[in-house]
């Protein structure tokens, strides 16, 4: 099929403000500049109600006043955007709604849901606002209730996809889905310091608050491993407060900037990532393009990029033994952490936003020239060979 490079109208929308970093919010704005940039009319709104069904006026007088004090206030001052830490393509239309309702959504070609609550607001447009899209990026489970979160992945949008065991749960609904995994900025994620200048007791990890992103674990499991180890020294950065009584060999970095990140990616010579559950994982996939070793879960960083001796070492979840084992086996066996640390690079290297950002585009040009009842083609795009 030969595709017709025309202008699009898309509009995406975002659950909350753009104000702090997120690894969801992230991969919305990149898709977003990266169309804009290929010439198409884009808009990102952010809606100050999150629920379709949270009304203002069924608020009681105190939750009403600050629901309407935090909207002002984000609007005046333009803190909903995320100018402190991304850079939109100044042709993004970036506003800051008093809600996702139809009436502040503009007329577009397409619609792009990118969580469950804004599915949820997608449904209730009419045909104007767009053709409806669904970038899943989590099973989102974690942050509402299972059956809303579920009936959104059966309702009628087209589905894409970012990691092969997202498509999976998407296969076994019956539901059909294009995967199209992420792409990762490899020019402002970089090497400044070669992985073998650097100190192998050197560890990087993200803290969170949320229990499943298992900063508990990893904590655990640094600990073990400073038993075996005592030269250890980890380094945490996060959007969070700094966690109280850190243990002695331990430091924290509050919302470092890009520039910041990347050289705490570069004084790594380890990275360690915990979690439970990650839609992809970007922190890990940051640090093997800045040529740091990974030692994660099986829940934190997707299979396509993280294989077990090849480019990582891969324990179970809520297991900091195991984790404490492959850290340590990286700080002690240099040949084995510089191997894992090349070819994860290498690999991560292949994950652009031109692979990842063209799939997006064809599957879009593709979408609009054919009839809402016929068939789609389906994009499957890992950006990389296994």
């Amino acid at each position: 099929m030969t595709l017709d490079r025309k202008s699009l109208r898309v509009t995406f929308l975002v659950p909350t403000p753009g104000d702090r970093p997120t690894g969801g919010h992230k991969i919305t704005y990149s898709y977003a500049n990266f169309l804009a940039s290929r010439g198409h009319k884009v808009s990102v709104i952010h809606g100050n109600l999150l629920f379709v069904d949270q009304k203002l006026f069924a608020m009681r007088p105190k939750a009403m006043l600050r629901t309407v004090w935090e909207y002002l206030r984000l609007k005046v001052t333009g803190r909903y955007h995320p100018d402190s830490w991304f850079k939109m393509n100044p042709s993004v239309n970036v506003t800051w709604e008093p809600s996702l309702a139809a009436r502040y959504i503009p007329d577009a070609d397409i619609i792009f849901a990118t969580a469950w609550e804004t599915a949820e607001w997608a449904l209730t447009y009419p045909p104007s606002k767009g053709r409806r899209f669904y970038l899943i990026q989590h099973l989102e489970t974690w942050n509402g209730k299972e059956d809303r979160v579920m009936a959104t992945w059966k309702a009628p949008f087209e589905k894409i996809v970012i990691a092969s065991w997202l498509k999976k749960i998407a296969d076994d609904l019956g539901e059909r889905s294009h995967l199209i995994n992420n792409g990762i900025d490899i020019d402002r994620f970089t090497v400044t310091t070669p992985s073998e200048d650097r100190d192998p007791h050197e560890l990087l990890m993200l803290y969170h608050v949320v229990k499943w992103k298992g900063s508990a674990d990893g904590l655990a499991a640094f600990a073990i491993a400073k038993q075996l180890i005592p030269e250890l020294h980890l380094t945490l950065f996060g959007i969070d407060p700094a966690p109280p009584d850190l243990p002695e060999g331990i430091e924290y970095h509050h919302q470092p900037s890009q520039q910041m990140l990347n050289d705490l990616y570069n004084r790594a010579a380890v990275f360690v990532g915990p979690s439970w559950t990650e839609g992809w994982g970007l922190p890990p996939s940051e640090a093997l393009l800045c040529g740091c070793a990974i030692a994660v879960t099986r829940g934190g960083a997707d299979e396509v990029f993280a294989i077990h001796d090849q480019t990582a070492l891969v324990s179970p979840i809520k297991d900091p033994e195991a984790l404490a084992a492959n850290i340590a086996r990286l700080v002690r066996d240099r040949e084995l952490r510089l191997k894992l640390a090349r070819q994860g690079r290498e690999l991560m290297r292949q994950f652009t936003w031109e692979r990842s950002g063209s799939a997006l585009e064809a599957l879009l040009l593709a979408t609009h020239s054919t009839p809402a009842s016929s068939e789609i083609p389906t994009a499957e795009h890992t950006g990389a060979a296994r």
